[in-house]
Parts: structure tokens; C-alpha cells; sequence
């Protein structure tokens, strides 16, 4: 039930999300250990930014690590001239790790 609940929610999601170069989207993904951010431009097929807790030497497991990566996306953000994206949780609940990654962007003045 879990699996064929996040398969509607991330279906759902992508119909109505598109990235634009203006306004691009910032995909998540998110698996027992870590967490992938890649910053997409749909229109032109690119990825612009892109991060993750792989590297990191903190605990990632946790809500610092995903305010960690909040931060250090939203750092590549502004060094490519983005202020304003789109956020496409890929059929993940807007909870824990996930909301404390969009609060640390909010933080550092993206616009979600």
C-alpha cells in the first residue's frame, strides 16, 4: 500500500510540476541513508545544480544533514542566478527530512 501511494502522489505531482529555465525544478530523492537534490531545467533538458549527503561526514540520517543539504543547494542556486524554483518531491510526504530541507531553502531566500 505504501509503494502504490507513492506512485500516485509522485504521478501527481509531475503532471501538474514542469521546470522552466526561469523558474527550474528541484527534484528530490530520498533513500534509507541519503539524500539527491538535482536543481532541472525542463525547457532545455539540463541539470543546473545538484547535491547530496553522500560526501558528508555528519550523520545524514537526520534533519540537520537534510538542513545541511537545504542550505548548500540553495548556496549553488544563487551561484547560477536562481531564485525562484519548483519543488518536485517525487511522491515523497512533505514530512521530516523533506520538510527540513524546503525550511533551509526558504531560509537562504529561495522562493519555493
Amino acid at each position: 500500500k505504501k509503494h502504490k501511494a507513492r506512485l500516485y502522489r509522485q504521478a501527481r505531482v509531475r503532471s501538474k510540476v514542469r521546470g522552466t529555465d526561469d523558474r527550474p525544478r528541484l527534484c528530490v530523492y530520498r533513500s534509507n541513508r541519503h539524500l539527491y537534490v538535482q536543481v532541472i531545467s525542463d525547457e532545455s533538458g539540463r541539470t543546473l545544480a545538484a547535491a547530496s549527503t553522500l560526501k558528508e561526514q555528519a550523520p545524514t540520517r537526520n534533519l540537520a544533514g537534510a538542513a545541511g543539504l537545504g542550505s548548500q543547494v540553495a548556496e549553488l542556486c544563487k551561484k547560477a542566478g536562481i531564485e525562484n524554483i519548483v519543488m518536485d518531491r517525487n511522491g515523497l510526504r512533505y514530512h521530516g527530512r523533506i520538510r527540513a530541507l524546503a525550511d533551509a531553502l526558504r531560509e537562504a531566500g529561495l522562493k519555493l
